[in-house]
């Protein structure tokens, strides 16, 4: 682990490959898992106010879920996620005619109808995030879904930190960033 600012941070982002395989997958992220993307609470705001806008993408069970549950969903733990319909994929999928898995609010926002492109979490994967009292910590999230990503990653000599980073720098700042490439620089020596 290495400290930037306020945040710890594995040394597993750096050390591994990735570039997302959607046409190995089909966005089997958002489908698989046992719970939904986390949100952070300023998300919630944002889910209510475009949930309008991009309510036309989804299904009919992604509505009656949404309808039952929520827009979002606070767990025993009091944390924020995305509801799931049956247990499995987020109510916030829409899928293309390949039965590719797409976020609704991210499609919404490369056709230029929101200005947010989709809770960080999701635009973070595969790296996660974790809040504490004095510090936030930021790990890589290993799944055998993304074997193909890994192998992709391989190939192209991408490690994980480069892969997301438009999402870390959304989430924690250009300097920040900055300041981890030179560390992934001289970690790598």
């Amino acid at each position: 682990m290495f400290q930037i600012k306020n945040t710890l941070i594995s040394e597993s982002i750096i050390e591994n490959d990735f570039v997302c395989n959607l046409g190995a997958c089909k966005g089997a992220c958002c489908v698989e898992g046992d719970a939904g993307a986390p949100l952070e609470a300023k998300e919630v705001d944002k889910i209510k106010k475009f949930f309008p806008i991009i309510k036309h993408y989804l299904s009919d069970t992604s509505i009656n879920e949404i309808n039952q549950q929520g827009q979002f969903i606070t767990t025993p733990s009091g944390d924020l996620e995305t509801p799931l319909v049956n247990g499995k994929e987020c109510v916030y999928l829409t899928f293309d005619k390949n039965k590719m898995a797409l976020c609704s609010f991210e499609k919404a926002y490369k056709e230029g109808l929101i200005p947010w492109r989709k809770p960080i979490s999701c635009h973070l994967y595969p790296v996660r995030t974790k809040d504490f009292s004095e510090f936030t910590s930021v790990n890589y999230d290993k799944w055998d879904i993304c074997d193909d990503a890994c192998i992709l990653g391989k190939e192209l000599k991408v490690p994980v930190y480069k892969f997301v980073k438009d999402a870390l720098i959304r989430k924690f700042g250009k300097e920040w960033y900055l300041e981890l490439e030179l560390t992934a620089k001289n970690f790598k020596k």
